[in-house]
């Protein structure tokens, strides 16, 4: 099994990628890994007691008004990977999965941990309903992190909705042995 350490300013979670089972999306996960894209990006979805996603927004500084305020910059993905969600994996309590839009087929670098189990997120069906979200691996150090993380007041901001009002960056990622 592949191991990658994911360093935030909340401390470090360390997952298990499940290349046998979703190969495609270990495959994908890893290139924006070890390609350094997750570098200074955001935590920014939290919602309590359902997922937090991250993956997709640089944190950046700016200047208003005089004063330094963080804001989000969209990141530019590579192409869209196929779903992988029918390959047995559930989402479950502190597994990890890609984020997608209403398209089956459209995740890119975005990935949320769930923070419950989450049936209403898995494969179902191969049709725009049931198509689930792809489960690639799970949390095996640093849940303390996950539920700290989680618990992070979240509200509208940057034009988004559940983006924590105190700013979750994870500072790198990194493939570990």
């Amino acid at each position: 099994m592949v191991k990658v350490k994911l360093h935030t300013n909340y401390g470090v979670i360390t997952l298990e990628l499940d290349a046998e089972k979703a190969p495609v999306t270990v495959k994908n996960f890893l290139e924006y890994v070890n390609s350094g894209f997750y570098y200074k990006t955001l935590f920014h979805r939290v919602i309590d007691g359902f997922v937090i996603q991250g993956g997709g927004y640089n944190y950046a500084l700016g200047t208003v008004s005089m004063s330094s305020i963080a804001k989000m910059a969209p990141k530019s993905p590579n192409a869209p990977i196929k779903n992988e969600a029918a390959n047995g994996l559930k989402n479950d309590k502190y597994t990890i999965a890609m984020a997608r839009s209403s398209a089956p087929h459209s995740a890119t670098s975005q990935f949320f941990i769930n923070l419950k189990d989450s049936d209403s997120l898995n494969y179902t069906a191969s049709d725009k309903q049931g198509f689930g979200y792809c489960v690639f691996g799970k949390v095996v150090a640093g849940t303390e992190v996950v539920d700290a993380i989680s618990k992070v007041a979240a509200g509208n901001r940057y034009g988004l909705e559940n983006v924590p009002l105190e700013d979750v960056v994870l500072k790198k990622a990194e493939e570990v042995q």
